[in-house]
């Protein structure tokens, strides 16, 4: 019975943090589109909204990666532990959110989970060489969105250098309506799995599933709670993503949301999770780098990536922390 209940937890809390991931990182899929007044406010959460529902359902490959390769198996874990990372997460979603800072659900969640599983059962429960390809996709993303935003941006200005600035603004500003949209496909593509992953573990780990598939109810839940937080907005993020880096124009914001579909699209296709926050900042410093390399805010951007570079560390922290005090409360006289 004590399992179940535990299941239970696990799933409210993952779909909670999917609530807040969704709400936490609608600014990465309408940043762009919104400073650049492309599409009004309301509109574009409802739509990005459906597309994170729809992209979601798309895939399971990141999900298998997230169950798969942070632990060695799911029968060295328990339910206990997958709480404590979780809590751990949205401890530090919640915080990076209410003080405006973009920051990685991916990197809390993997930080949480790798923080409750030394505590519990020591580091020779991870997975090493998983965890690195997760590592090396999370860090190398960032940066590949950065070289080919500025290629891409440099392209863009050599097609459209004979035309006039009205026109190639006009233009794009219909066109990032699209690119909007595929950015959005694509954030809901591969975040969603993260918690999706997370609860096919707890099942696993649970007896209560055999194999590491993702039930068609957990895609549903997951990809309707990303759905739900979405249509709420998180819009001091969204100032500091879209205006505090570049001062964006159409032209910019098309080539930094298609830059960004495209990578993580492709990571999803790979089942390689990313940050979505991380890939849509770093295509907008490359696109801006484009533009003139001084126009880019690179104090702001110092100041995200100092909250990227701690995010794994602190959620590890309050994931030790959390299976510390959750087992103390509630598991002590057990």
């Amino acid at each position: 019975m004590l399992d179940t209940y535990m299941i239970i937890l696990v799933v409210v809390l993952a779909l909670i943090f999917d609530f807040i991931n969704g709400f936490h990182d609608t600014a990465n899929a309408i940043a762009t589109c919104v400073s650049t007044r492309a599409i009004r406010p309301g509109l574009a959460i409802i739509g990005t909204a459906i597309l994170n529902f729809i992209g979601a359902m798309i895939s399971t490959g990141v999900a298998k990666t997230i169950g798969g390769d942070i632990v060695i198996s799911a029968n060295m874990i328990n339910e206990l532990i997958i709480v404590a990372g979780l809590t751990g997460a949205i401890i530090w979603n919640l915080l990076t959110w209410y003080v405006g800072m973009p920051s990685s659900s991916s990197h809390a969640l993997i930080g949480g989970m790798i923080g409750a599983v030394a505590i519990s059962v020591g580091f020779g429960a991870l997975n090493g060489w998983g965890i690195l390809k997760i590592f090396l996709s999370l860090i190398l993303s960032p940066i590949t969105a950065i070289v080919v935003g500025y290629i891409i941006m440099n392209l863009i200005f050599a097609v459209c250098h004979s035309y006039r600035p009205a026109v190639v603004n006009l233009t794009a500003n219909r066109l990032q309506v699209l690119s909007a949209a595929l950015m959005a496909f694509s954030h809901g593509s591969n975040d969603a799995q993260k918690s999706m992953g997370i609860i096919t573990l707890a099942l696993l780990s649970g007896g209560f599933i055999d194999t590491l598939e993702v039930p068609t109810i957990v895609k549903l839940l997951c990809a309707a709670a990303m759905a739900l937080g979405t249509s709420v907005g998180g819009w001091k993020i969204i100032r500091t993503v879209g205006g505090k880096i570049f001062k964006m124009h159409p032209i910019h914001g098309f080539a930094a949301d298609l830059n960004s579909a495209v990578v993580i699209f492709t990571a999803t296709l790979l089942h390689l999770p990313v940050s979505t926050t991380h890939v849509v900042s770093g295509s907008i410093m490359g696109v801006g780098a484009a533009q003139r390399v001084k126009a880019v805010h690179w104090n702001v951007a110092r100041q995200m990536v100092s909250a990227w570079v701690l995010t794994i560390p602190c959620t590890a922290v309050m994931g030790a922390l959390a299976f510390l005090i959750i087992r103390y409360v509630f598991f002590a006289a057990v």
